[in-house]
């Protein structure tokens, strides 16, 4: 009995030691560093253009090398969902700007830190789409898994949301409120970005048969 007792507070004492090590000291700080990205050379705008001749070539592999690593894997978990082929999923790249048949305007390139963006005109839908892109591998890959993830933090307002607030203004009507300014859609915080509907990738339509 004594030695069980003995032995029982030898393990007692043990796992104090181990509980004490393991608790954070009250000065530690437990805040998730930023990201740091170091400068390069490439822009959103080259990037885009990469992405825009991938598209029209027709290159599933291109397209897929445009992508950050989140929003190829976003790319795989939609296509599991949907059952379809991959090369379905990158058809247009997750932006309808790429249908236009030549390259499509381009215009307030913004960046700040590892993110980016770029404003490309949407002939399709008459309408200015904000592109997120984040400095990754040495290069700017398009993000928009990170913006369906809620990772993605915007450098800045872009011209449209600006020229329409100013609209608004101009006509006596206050800016609209952005209700996806501080929201993550997995329940984190301090995600400066509209998050957008995607309803699956945009095929353009066939060619009548003559």
């Amino acid at each position: 009995m004594k030695r069980i007792f003995i032995g029982f507070l030898i393990v007692s004492f043990c796992l104090s030691i181990i509980g004490c090590g393991s608790s954070p000291s009250p000065n530690s700080n437990t805040t998730a560093a930023e990201k740091v990205c170091d400068p390069i050379s490439d822009t959103p705008t080259e990037a885009y253009k990469r992405l825009f001749a991938a598209v029209k070539e027709k290159s599933p592999e291109k397209i897929k090398g445009e992508m950050s690593t989140r929003t190829q894997e976003f790319a795989e978990s939609i296509a599991a969902r949907q059952k379809s082929p991959i090369e379905k999923v990158y058809v247009n790249a997750f932006t309808a700007t790429t249908f236009a048949p030549t390259l499509p305007e381009m215009r307030d390139e913004r960046t700040k830190g590892c993110w980016g963006a770029l404003e490309v005109r949407n002939d399709k839908d008459g309408r200015w789409e904000d592109l997120p892109f984040i400095n990754e591998g040495g290069f700017w890959k398009f993000a928009m898994g990170e913006m369906f993830g809620g990772s993605y933090k915007s450098p800045g307002k872009g011209m449209d949301e600006k020229e329409k607030e100013a609209a608004n203004v101009a006509r006596g009507n206050a800016p609209p409120v952005n209700m996806m300014g501080n929201m993550n859609v997995n329940g984190a915080a301090n995600v400066n970005t509209k998050v957008p509907k995607y309803d699956g990738p945009q095929v353009e339509p066939l060619p009548k048969k003559k």
